[in-house]
């Protein structure tokens, strides 16, 4: 966490922060009352659990690596999950280069 992140604010400040309701209850409400249902959270019952299968993601090993300055910037640039984009990016290439 770098220091640009960080915000300080007096306690009144963050019990007033806490207390904000970011839930859009009036749009919530309407939905209930047109019978809409999410389709984020299916409701119990709706996916048949005996046919899941666990799906482990591939082990990942931590290593060191040099980087130039720019490349990193770039994807440290887009947000979290840099890393990860890294990755992917590597994984492309290698997937290029074995077809």
């Amino acid at each position: 966490m770098n220091k640009k992140s960080i915000k300080g604010m007096s306690q009144e400040e963050a019990i007033l922060r806490k207390s904000e309701e970011k839930t859009d209850w009036e749009r919530i409400q309407r939905e209930e009352v047109a019978g809409v249902v999410s389709k984020k959270y299916p409701e119990e019952g709706e996916f048949d659990w005996s046919r899941a299968k666990l799906a482990m993601p591939p082990r990942k090993t931590a290593i060191s690596m040099r980087i130039d300055n720019d490349v990193l910037d770039f994807f440290r640039s887009q947000g979290p999950g840099y890393q990860t984009r890294i990755n992917a990016v590597l994984r492309s290439y290698m997937n290029a280069r074995q077809a």
